[in-house]
């Protein structure tokens, strides 16, 4: 049997809300997995979260870059925030993200691209950049969205200088109406996709296994009601339905409103712009999202260098 650290449970509380006790039953009955704990307490009623939600650890920055129908991210991860508000790093994070536009998503490529200024790849550049700042610095991931015809905006939440933030947002939009009126409603949908955090743009993008474990845990909380067969399949129906609204952009309630979908918002825009409007794709980006970064007892550290010294 796997041994329920303390950290286990801290981090089990910190995704749930759940109480510690319940935390700690909830690893044991799932033999310290961490998302099949955070199903026991869902299933339980104990959850007061959706879904796990990685512990953002990285620092750096997000910056997107767009020019009419195309548009880029990038994310610059470094060690402490103290440099990512270093002028010297926003400089290099402006500059990789204007070169994204050429890369067209690709890391590869970017990292290879000559710098104008310096006249070697980005990725000597950044390698000269930690010898001068003194911290591990890493261009972790790019992306590229573009359309026939229409724009790619883009919003940037928490900006520290324009264009780079904590949270990068692009959104594709086809149309042949009036661009202005299109890049407004682009930058509208990007904040909500920003502070919505959706899955995917439509039902089909949605991962099949996370739509069956959504129905497990639901067929488990509604057959614990003792209701009929019957009845509990229709209950699990609607709450996929539900779920999908949840996570689907298309299917969310719009941020602004708090009432309306955002695919009525599209099409109630479209009178306005003078054309059929077409959201085509995505990104977002948050900074260090998936990323653990090594939690350190600074006490403990310093007991230790002082014994050994």
């Amino acid at each position: 049997m796997t041994q329920i650290s303390p950290a286990m449970i801290k981090e089990l509380r910190e995704s749930t809300g759940a109480g510690m006790m319940d935390c700690k039953a909830a690893l044991v009955e799932a033999n310290g997995d961490m998302d099949a704990a955070i199903d026991w307490l869902r299933t339980k009623g104990l959850s007061k979260a959706a879904k796990k939600t990685g512990r953002v650890a990285a620092e750096g920055l997000v910056a997107a870059a767009t020019s009419g129908t195309k548009g880029a991210l990038v994310e610059l991860n470094s060690e402490t925030d103290f440099v990512a508000r270093n002028e010297q790093f926003q400089g290099l994070v402006g500059a990789v993200a204007g070169y994204a536009l050429e890369a067209n998503g690709s890391l590869d490529a970017l990292k290879a691209h000559t710098c104008s200024v310096a006249g070697k790849p980005v990725q000597d550049v950044i390698t000269d950049a930690i010898a001068t700042i003194g911290e591990n610095i890493q261009l972790r991931r790019t992306a590229a969205l573009s359309v026939k015809d229409g724009v790619v905006a883009s919003y940037v939440h928490g900006a520290t200088k324009p264009g780079m933030g904590k949270i990068g947002v692009l959104i594709a939009l086809e149309s042949t109406g009036d661009k202005e009126k299109l890049n407004a409603l682009g930058k509208q949908l990007a904040m909500h996709v920003a502070a919505a955090k959706p899955e995917a743009l439509t039902r089909d993008g949605v991962d099949g296994s996370s739509i069956e474990r959504e129905r497990n845990v639901f067929r488990e909380q509604a057959l614990a009601s003792g209701k009929p067969a019957d009845v509990v399949e229709k209950m699990i129906e609607g709450r996929i339905r539900k779920f999908y609204e949840e996570v689907v952009l298309l299917e969310q309630v719009f941020i602004v409103d708090g009432k309306t979908k955002v695919s009525e918002i599209i099409a109630q825009a479209e009178k306005e712009i003078g054309a059929p409007v077409q959201l085509v794709a995505y990104e977002r980006y948050g900074v260090g999202e998936g990323i653990e970064k090594e939690e350190s007892d600074f006490a403990a550290e310093v007991s230790k260098m002082a014994a050994n010294g």
